[in-house]
C-alpha cells in the first residue's frame, strides 16, 4: 500500500501507546505523529514490525476500551529532521530580526548558542544549560524569552543548570517567562502534577509504570519506599486494586506534589504518606508487596523492605537497580560482524542481570532470616529491563517472591 503504516489511537492515550510501540522497537522514529480532526493521532510504525503487532495486547496494556487500529496514512508525514529544522529555523528567524531591530548583527556564534533540544511540559519549555550563554543575548534580555516562547510554540520558558547535590536530586531550574512553574503530565489515565523548579519527572519509566498498572493487587497492602511525586504509588492505587498504599518520600517538595496528585486522582483515602527517611519507618509486618524504585541502587532500604513483609505469608519485592555489564572490545574480535556482536552483547547482559538477581535473592533470604529468626525461600519471578543509560549500564527490576519456609 501507499503511504506510511500507522497506529490510530485516541488523543488521550497517545503518549502511552507511543511509549509501548517504542519499547517494542516498532515505532518509526524517522517520522512525526500526525493529529487527525476526529481527536485521534497517527503513530508511524516500521513496516517490518506490522506482522508482529498484537493490537489486543496493546489495548490491554493501555486501556481495554481505547481506540487502536492499523491504518495507512493518506497525508504525508513530516520527518523529525524536517520538523526540527522548521522549529530551529523559526526560532532563528525571530531572534535574528529581534537583534537587528536593536542594531545587532547575527553571527554563527549566536546560531551555535541556540538550543539543540529541550523538554516540553505542556505550555512550558525547559531549556538545558548549553544555550543562550553568550553576552550578546543580554542586549535583548527584556524581550528574549518572549521571543523564544514564540519560536518554540510555548507560553512559559524555564532553564535548568544542573542537578542539586542536596540529597533530593532537586533540579536547579529558573523560570524565565511565566508566572508559575507547576506543570502536568497525563499517562495511562493518571495525572501527575509537579513544580518543574523543584521536582524531576521520570518520563523514561513509563513502561514500568504500565507494567505495574497491569498487576492484580486486589486487597493487598503495598509499601512504596521511594514514592517521589507518585510515579508508582498512583498506578498501584488507580489500576491494580490495591487496598492501601503506604508512600514514603523524604523530599518535602515531592511530598507536596504527591499529596496534590493523590487528591486530583481521587485516591487519597487509600494512601498514607510517610515523609522522611524510609530507614526510620516504624511500620513492620504489614506488606504484601514492597516497591523499591530507587536507582542506581535501593540496597540501603533492603532491611526495611524485609521487615515490612508479612511474617506469616510473605510477599513480593520489586527491586530496582542499575546493573553494569562487562565491556567487550570489538576490536579484539574483528571477525565478528555487527549483528553477531549485538546478539552476543544482549546474551551477556542477560547473564549479568541473572547473576545479580541470584545474588540479590540470596542476600534478601539472609536478611529475612536475620530479621525474623526463621528460614525463608525466595523465588525470582521476573527480571524486567526498563531502559539503558549507556551501552553497558541498564536499569532493571527484579520481582522477587519471598515466603516463609
Amino acid at each position: 500500500m501507499d503511504g506510511v503504516p500507522c497506529l490510530r489511537v485516541s488523543q488521550c492515550h497517545v503518549q502511552t501507546f507511543r511509549t509501548c510501540l517504542q519499547s517494542k522497537g516498532a515505532l518509526d522514529l524517522d517520522f512525526c505523529l500526525l493529529s487527525e480532526s476526529d481527536e485521534t493521532v497517527l503513530l508511524p510504525i516500521l513496516p517490518s514490525c506490522l506482522s508482529q503487532l498484537d493490537l489486543q495486547s496493546l489495548r490491554n496494556m493501555v486501556a481495554s476500551d481505547s481506540a487502536c487500529e492499523i491504518v495507512w496514512s493518506q497525508s504525508p508525514l513530516q520527518s523529525k529532521k524536517e520538523r526540527g529544522r522548521s522549529t530551529s529555523d523559526k526560532l532563528e528567524n525571530i531572534l535574528q530580526k529581534l537583534l537587528e531591530t536593536h542594531g545587532e548583527r547575527w553571527s554563527e556564534e549566536l546560531r551555535a548558542d541556540l538550543p539543540r533540544s529541550f523538554q516540553r511540559h505542556g505550555d512550558l519549555v525547559l531549556l538545558g544549560d548549553s544555550c543562550f550563554n553568550l553576552p550578546g543575548w543580554k542586549k535583548i534580555d527584556h524581550q528574549l524569552w518572549s521571543a523564544v516562547a514564540k519560536g518554540l510554540g510555548a507560553k512559559r520558558v524555564a532553564k535548568m543548570s544542573h542537578i542539586s547535590s542536596d540529597g533530593f536530586r532537586s533540579p536547579m531550574v529558573k523560570m524565565l517567562l511565566g508566572e508559575h512553574s507547576w506543570v502536568k503530565h497525563v499517562d495511562n489515565k493518571i495525572s501527575y502534577e509537579f513544580d518543574v523548579t523543584k521536582c524531576m519527572f521520570s518520563a523514561g519509566n513509563i513502561t514500568e509504570k504500565l507494567r505495574v498498572a497491569g498487576f492484580d493487587c486486589s486487597g493487598e497492602t503495598v509499601v512504596d519506599l521511594y514514592a517521589g511525586i507518585g510515579y508508582f504509588t498512583l498506578p498501584y492505587l488507580v489500576h491494580t486494586g490495591a487496598h492501601h498504599v503506604h508512600a514514603c518520600e523524604w523530599n518535602p517538595d515531592a511530598v507536596e506534589a504527591l499529596k496534590r496528585n493523590l487528591v486530583s486522582n481521587r485516591v487519597s483515602d487509600h494512601c498514607t504518606v510517610h515523609q522522611g527517611d524510609n530507614r526510620q519507618l516504624q511500620l513492620c509486618d504489614i506488606a504484601d508487596r514492597v516497591n523499591l524504585g530507587l536507582i542506581p541502587s535501593s540496597e540501603d532500604s533492603w532491611p526495611v523492605a524485609c521487615r515490612l513483609l508479612r511474617r506469616a505469608t510473605g510477599g513480593i519485592l520489586h527491586i530496582h537497580q542499575n546493573v553494569t555489564s562487562p565491556f567487550t572490545n570489538k576490536a579484539t574480535v574483528p571477525e565478528i560482524n555487527d549483528a553477531t556482536q549485538r546478539a552476543s552483547g544482549k546474551r551477556a547482559d542477560r547473564e549479568v542481570w541473572q547473576d545479580w538477581a541470584y545474588d540479590t535473592a540470596n542476600r534478601i533470604s539472609s536478611l529475612l532470616k536475620d530479621i525474623s529468626g526463621a528460614a525463608w525461600r525466595t523465588n525470582i519471578q521476573h527480571i524486567e529491563h526498563v531502559k539503558s543509560y549507556a551501552p553497558h549500564v541498564h536499569h532493571v527490576v527484579l520481582d522477587l517472591e519471598c515466603r516463609p519456609s
